[in-house]
């Protein structure tokens, strides 16, 4: 059975490691579409496909983290075991630790690494950035403005009108979350940021080391907030594919 929550960019099932993406806020998985040609034919990137986008246009919203991150854990509790790295970028990042939390103690499903990108660390809590309160215009030109999306886009209120709904659940998701204390993750945890972004301080990517008793590394990377996607997206990819074929 399809399994709606994942999407495979390409499906290899002789694959050794699973590379579990999730996308930042109001993205979809598609962003994650170029990198199945990108790495090594080991690898089969799983891009997480959240509700009211791409194909999941007409689901619910999510705007709390822990009903998202038990639905998301018994999505992914349903695939056959394969060793698994989960990667986030900005809001993707949060959801991949309570996700990896989640899955800690499953036999065959507990990650082997947790790579998070361009968001603060969990134990900071929210940004406490209230954009999911603004007008449909004021959202769309923090989009714009925050560099994930092309500013054309304002002048096309059809593309805006299936946007800003995910958009703006996302930023209600991360604006309500709050961090509850829990034992570190025995798991490496690597984090990358953008040296040009200006929505996260390198002591907060850093932050992140007090969430693994395991390996701990940051490498900040050239570009903004969506590095991943930018031109530092081969690096980043280079470091990612040393990392994921040390965990085979």
């Amino acid at each position: 059975m399809r399994n709606r929550w994942l999407l495979r960019f390409p499906p290899r099932p002789g694959a050794r490691i699973r590379l579990l993406c999730l996308p930042g806020a109001g993205a979809a998985a598609a962003m994650y579409r170029s990198w199945g040609e990108l790495l090594p034919s080991e690898v089969e990137v799983c891009a997480v496909q959240l509700p009211g986008r791409g194909g999941r246009l007409r689901e619910p919203l999510y705007t709390l983290m822990d009903p998202l991150a038990e639905d998301l854990a018994e999505a992914v509790l349903a695939e056959p075991a394969l060793p698994t790295v989960i990667f986030g970028h900005s809001l993707g990042s949060v959801i991949g630790f309570e996700l990896a939390d989640r899955l800690r103690d499953s036999a065959g499903h507990a990650p082997l690494a947790l790579v998070a990108a361009g968001h603060r660390a969990p134990r900071l809590g929210s940004a406490a950035l209230p954009y999911h309160r603004l007008g449909d215009r004021e959202l769309a030109e923090i989009m714009v403005a925050l560099g994930g999306t092309p500013e054309e886009v304002l002048a096309r209120p059809e593309v805006l009108r299936l946007a800003l709904p995910s958009i703006r659940a996302d930023f209600q998701l991360d604006f309500t979350y709050r961090y509850r204390e829990r034992p570190a993750l025995s798991i490496p945890i690597s984090v990358y940021g953008g040296l040009a972004d200006t929505t996260v301080a390198e002591s907060e990517l850093d932050a992140w080391r007090s969430h693994t008793n395991g390996a701990f590394s940051l490498r900040m990377l050239p570009g903004d907030h969506f590095f991943p996607t930018g031109p530092s997206g081969p690096e980043l990819l280079g470091l990612l594919t040393a990392d994921l074929l040390q965990q085979v």
